[in-house]
């Protein structure tokens, strides 16, 4: 239609704590505010951890990871450390779910607040708001980096080993067989549903090649089903695909020096794909 880009994103890096931010919003064709929606949802997550992760909390927390790396090995995710990790480490790792649960679950609320503030101030419904959100909190530690996520709604994130050999899927997607299937931040079932604990993810890596954002208008054409994101030949390809493996040999250097980095980027996304106009953004953390 040549429409407004109802897609937004966030990011920020807080010196005091060294903790960073990514956020992605994709805001729904079908509501008429959605372009605010996502812009005021990304908003809300980067000035909530601003002012949330104190350096004491930060601190607390960092406390909680190094009796965690210590007590098990980087390459198992959190889910398998349940038994036979002694009490203490159970202890921990209770505190450590406690702590996602509350910050992260806590951002995400106060997303929606922010959200049916604006409707009720702009006489909107809701659903005019209606936008996905997916968000990545990560810090680099001695021992590793640790990544911390939430998401609703049809937008991937994906977590990529060092040599590239295993991927993590950091968040679950809402599809279903019609596009009525995802849901959105602006929806309050999402709070109460016995789903809502299952939306967060948490994983301690020694190192990474790649944290990935996306929304459907990238992942749809590039991995077509999403059976396809949880496999690392998948991945691989992609990455080969933005590093120049593509029909307009299009390539993305990814160094911190390249002062043409945004623009690669941006070139790269204007790929062409019968059938997929959808609204294209793409974070990468490398």
């Amino acid at each position: 239609m040549g429409s407004y880009r109802d897609d937004d994103y966030a990011f920020k890096y807080f010196e005091n704590t060294g903790w960073s931010i990514v956020v992605v919003s994709d805001g729904a064709g079908s509501a008429k505010a959605s372009r605010k929606g996502s812009q005021l949802a990304c908003k809300k997550v980067v000035d909530y951890f601003e002012t949330t992760i104190t350096e004491q909390v930060s601190g607390e927390f960092d406390i909680l990871m190094q009796n965690y790396s210590s007590e098990i090995s980087t390459k198992n995710d959190s889910t398998q450390h349940k038994s036979g990790v002694g009490e203490n480490a159970e202890t921990n790792n209770s505190k450590i779910n406690k702590f996602i649960y509350n910050h992260l679950g806590n951002a995400a609320r106060e997303v929606h607040k922010t959200l049916e503030e604006f409707a009720k101030e702009n006489k909107l419904a809701l659903k005019d708001l209606h936008s996905t959100l997916i968000f990545a909190l990560y810090k680099k530690y001695d021992f590793g980096y640790v990544v911390l996520s939430f998401g609703v709604g049809d937008c991937p994130i994906g977590l990529l080993n060092k040599d590239m050999t295993a991927l993590k899927l950091m968040n679950w997607l809402d599809v279903g067989e019609f596009g009525g299937g995802t849901r959105f931040i602006t929806m309050p079932e999402i709070f109460t549903s016995e789903k809502f604990p299952t939306r967060f993810g948490f994983k301690l890596i020694e190192d990474f090649s790649y944290l990935m954002l996306m929304t459907d208008g990238i992942y749809d054409p590039k991995f077509v089903v999403e059976s396809g994101l949880e496999k690392i030949e998948k991945w691989k390809e992609f990455i080969a695909d933005l590093q120049g493996n593509n029909e307009d040999k299009i390539k993305v250097e990814f160094n911190a020096a390249n002062k043409e980095i945004a623009n690669q980027l941006s070139s790269w996304m204007d790929f062409w794909n019968p059938g997929n106009h959808d609204d294209r953004t793409l974070a990468i953390v490398f």
